[in-house]
């Protein structure tokens, strides 16, 4: 599974306009006749993973037609990415990118799906998309209309998801290394009113809260497997 060979699949289709087309005659061979003439965004992202090998990579939960969805299958595997210019520089090629129009960065107002295939700086990416007045285009996006983007995992061996299977559950009230170890990486996420002191207090789960925000998980202030990941995110 590489991100070279997403991109080198996606290639293929530059140009494809219309519907039904190859893409969405083989998804609907799938999943039925309704999908022939849909928006097949997210069906050509689900088109090309599966002919470059890369399933498992870029479909977490699977075949997607809908956005939304697909977009919530990286933030379950705790590989989400928001949208904002500093975000959208860290981008890599092969990542998965979700726009939202309505320039919200909100996940349930998603509304377009593509490959990433150069991070271009200054918060845009050049990127490949299905279904760009119905035919599949090179675009060049910025980060006002990125929703966000999911990280495939195309090593096949998240070493994030190794060590989080590890890890307990902490919040409020407790204390320990663990704590210390949130603590930590509280601080290196730019909290500096955090003190690493072993003990979950409120500022620690005020921090917590704030970059649960910032990774598009559940803000719920509780340190478990959704938050771990977003916690010892690597860019």
């Amino acid at each position: 599974m590489t991100a070279a060979s997403m991109l080198a699949e996606a290639r293929k289709s530059l140009g494809m306009s219309g519907r039904p087309n190859t893409i969405t005659k083989e998804y609907a061979a799938r999943h039925g006749d309704e999908f022939l003439n849909a928006s097949w965004c997210d069906m050509a992202v689900t088109y090309w993973a599966r002919h470059s090998g890369n399933a498992s990579a870029v479909l977490p939960g699977g075949d997607r037609a809908y956005t939304v969805w697909h977009a919530q299958d990286f933030q379950k595997a705790g590989r989400w990415h928001a949208g904002t210019t500093a975000q959208v520089d860290a981008a890599k090629p092969g990542d998965i990118v979700f726009f939202d129009w309505g320039a919200s960065n909100t996940v349930s107002a998603i509304d377009h799906v593509g490959v990433v295939e150069k991070a271009l700086g200054g918060g845009r990416v050049q990127t490949i998309e299905g279904n760009t007045s119905d035919a599949c285009k090179r675009k060049v996006r910025g980060a006002d209309v990125i929703a966000g983007y999911g990280r495939p995992d195309y090593s096949g061996d998240d070493w994030t998801e190794a060590i989080v299977n590890k890890l307990p559950q902490v919040s409020k009230g407790d204390t320990g290394e663990h704590v210390e170890s949130v603590q930590g990486l509280l601080l290196a996420r730019s909290h500096p009113e955090v003190a690493v002191n072993g003990e979950f207090d409120a500022t620690t789960e005020a921090a917590v809260k704030a970059v649960q925000k910032w990774g598009g998980v559940t803000a719920d202030g509780i340190v478990g497997p959704d938050t771990w990941p977003v916690l010892l995110r690597v860019h």
